[in-house]
């Protein structure tokens, strides 16, 4: 069981048996009253986003997930193949399950697939992670204003933002939970 002490962002709670991802959350204390926590949840099943508000103290249960190392194999459609590391059984899953961080999957990559009664549900990424920049407009000499940026593709076929200064060929790290750029390799 989880307190409401316990949220964080990416902790994995269980209300009325359906198993949630805590997106956001937010200790606050109305006029009267005990302290109360808003939360923004995603349901792991089916990817809708929930707004819940719970009690300081209140009680969650933890969900009957599993998580085992597979290694990403491809993309196929709208569907990601994995293979599982120990057994060589493959699986798929729809890409939209994850969230947003099928962008930062490249082939042959491992990674913890997140399982609920057997079925894939999401992957675990690490935080920041190192990649290649393939596609990017060449910096403008003399433009030195700070924080301006332009589009970089990155090697998994991401779009994100990076100072102006950055080329292709660069390796940058990329943090993979705001898609932000972080510096260079």
């Amino acid at each position: 069981m989880y307190s409401t002490t316990d949220f964080r962002k990416g902790l994995k709670i269980e209300v009325e048996g359906t198993p949630y991802e805590i997106v956001e959350f937010q200790h606050f204390k109305p006029g009267k009253g005990g302290a109360m926590v808003r939360t923004k949840l995603r349901n792991i099943l089916t990817g809708r986003i929930q707004d819940i508000t719970f009690r300081s103290g209140d009680k969650v249960g933890k969900p009957d997930l599993e998580t085992r190392d597979m290694q990403f194999l491809y993309r196929q459609d709208d569907e990601l193949i994995f293979m599982d590391m120990t057994s060589y059984e493959q699986l798929s899953m729809p890409a939209s399950s994850t969230g947003g961080k099928e962008g930062f999957l490249k082939d042959g990559q491992e990674c913890r697939v997140l399982l609920y009664q057997g079925r894939p549900l999401d992957i675990d990424i690490p935080l920041t992670l190192v990649l290649e920049i393939t596609d990017t407009e060449p910096g403008a000499k003399g433009d030195t204003v700070s924080n301006v940026t332009k589009p970089a593709t990155l090697e998994t076929g991401l779009t994100v933002q990076v100072p102006i200064f950055v080329n292709i060929g660069d390796r940058i790290k990329i943090d993979t939970r705001t898609k932000e750029y972080l510096g260079r390799e």
